[in-house]
């Protein structure tokens, strides 16, 4: 027994024994174990001082810089300072260098820009550290909206100057531009007429409740500090009153403009069927007013623009983007907007303003310069209307009805009896029209895909269908003014022909 007693503890006392071997060290964390460039937050840096050293040579604000300082006429701008009152304002190459860039680089907000002059080198070096608020960015905006839409030409100038403008072949479409209005703002004019009856019913409502009130207010001074407070007449409209009676007002505002557009179409329907020899039976818009179609719309927000169908098939309010695209570089020669969703309509006024800019950069058309465009701008006048610009017309005929002739065989003679769309249709079915209508998703649409993806050029920030026009055609220059900047910049346009 003693003995068991005596290895129990002789075993205790072995447990309870140190170790007196070396520590053998935590295993160091796996981040340790690799060598790392070197890294100080705090490390002082020698920085020069020049902010156009921060930003690489070949960047895209260098090129915007030397294009305001260099290239581009600002006289438009300048001329509206001639009042000398007031705060000295911000410069305009300053305020430009920042427009072009932000709509180059898909920041047109001007929110964005302010923070971007903070945070973005490039944007300091191009408005040298200073710092213009939104608002001010907001109001050079909408103050020289037409002088920034005029750039469009000097820009297309430039592109044809560095060879990227042949006009050998065009092409023509529309996208639309997404106006700045909720389509929930809509009202049909059914609508319009249904909401109009139900605030004269609580127009009246109120006004009698107002006016029993204000009767029993009469009777003393202090009933009537009891209802009203002392610090009112008791005369004024009660709230509810003051709103609706504001909401009957744009709501017929809204219907008389509805009533005004459906008077005016009829009267170019009866002034067309007048020149053509023909008589309507609908009677004259000035001897008895037409009434809109119940599905007619006028929004409240953006009156201007209209409820059209956008590509991926919703609806939206919106603007009708009008761009003719030379094949040589994808440069857009000619940028118009519209409030009307066809684009049938919009080719004579496209090709008009493109004659006028051709005009002032002193260009004319080749001769055998083709115009490319889809169904939506068929019709036998667009024919004729192309072929008077010194176009050679490929439009799409579409899907041909039951009813119509069949088409014209591709070779052969063509019957003196043939339509002006069998004739379209008969040409673009020979080789060289096939070879020539294969081209136009290769010329136009990729235009507005790189649009949306650069530029966000899509979404428009002021209201109206000016504003929309000349945003349209600020954003269609940028566009032309990065193809120079990607071909070569000025120095391609610079340099001897």
């Amino acid at each position: 027994m003693a003995q068991a007693l005596a290895e129990a503890q002789e075993q205790e006392r072995l447990v309870d024994v140190e170790a007196t071997g070396p520590e053998r060290p935590e295993p160091a964390p796996v981040a340790e174990q690799k060598s790392f460039r070197p890294y100080d937050p705090d490390q002082v840096l020698m920085i020069s001082p020049v902010l156009s050293e921060w930003v690489p040579e070949d960047d895209l604000a260098h090129f915007v810089s030397d294009l305001v300082e260099s290239s581009l006429d600002l006289s438009a701008i300048y001329a509206s300072y001639e009042d000398e009152r007031g705060y000295p304002p911000y410069d305009p190459r300053l305020m430009l260098k920042l427009l072009i860039y932000g709509y180059a680089t898909g920041t047109p907000s001007s929110r964005q820009l302010e923070r971007a002059t903070h945070r973005d080198i490039a944007v300091r070096m191009l408005v040298a550290d200073q710092h213009p608020d939104y608002r001010s960015i907001a109001r050079f905006r909408r103050r020289h909206l037409e002088a920034l839409s005029g750039l469009f030409v000097q820009a297309l100038r430039l592109c044809r100057k560095a060879g990227l403008v042949k006009l050998g072949r065009l092409a023509i479409d529309g996208t639309k531009l997404r106006a700045n209005a909720s389509r929930h703002k809509a009202m049909s004019y059914e609508r319009m007429g249904k909401a109009e009856a139900t605030l004269e019913a609580e127009i009246a409502a109120i006004e009698a409740q107002a006016a029993a009130l204000l009767e029993d207010a009469e009777a003393t001074d202090l009933a009537e500090d009891e209802l009203y407070g002392p610090e009112r007449r008791g005369d004024e409209l009660p709230e509810g009153l003051a709103r609706r009676s504001e909401r009957l007002a744009r709501i017929r505002e809204a219907k008389a403009a509805l009533e005004a557009e459906e008077a005016e179409r009829e009267r170019a329907r009866h002034a067309e069927a007048e020149a053509e020899g023909r008589k309507l039976r609908a009677p004259h818009p000035d001897d008895q007013p037409p009434t809109p179609k119940p599905s007619a719309q006028r929004n409240f927000t953006d009156p201007e623009s209209k409820i059209m169908k956008t590509a991926d098939g919703s609806f939206q309010q919106c603007f009708n983007g009008q761009a003719v695209v030379d094949s040589e570089a994808q440069v857009i020669v000619a940028a118009d907007a519209s409030e009307q969703a066809p684009d049938c309509p919009q080719l004579e006024a496209t090709l008009e303003q493109l004659a006028e800019n051709l005009e002032a950069i002193e260009v004319t058309l080749p001769e055998g310069a083709e115009l490319i465009g889809d169904a939506g701008y068929f019709s036998a006048e667009n024919v004729r209307i192309a072929t008077s610009h010194g176009l050679d017309p490929h439009l799409a005929t579409g899907r041909r009805k039951h009813s119509e002739a069949p088409p014209i065989a591709p070779r052969g003679p063509i019957p003196k009896k043939a339509s002006a769309k069998q004739r379209m249709a008969r040409k673009l079915q020979t080789k060289k029209g096939r070879a020539v209508y294969a081209r136009r998703k290769a010329i136009v649409e990729p235009v507005f895909g790189q649009m949306q993806t650069t530029q966000d050029a899509r979404q428009l920030l002021l209201r109206g269908k000016a504003a929309a026009r000349a945003q349209w055609r600020f954003s269609c220059a940028v566009h032309n003014l990065l193809k120079l900047h990607r071909a070569g910049g000025l120095e391609l346009a610079e340099a001897p022909t």
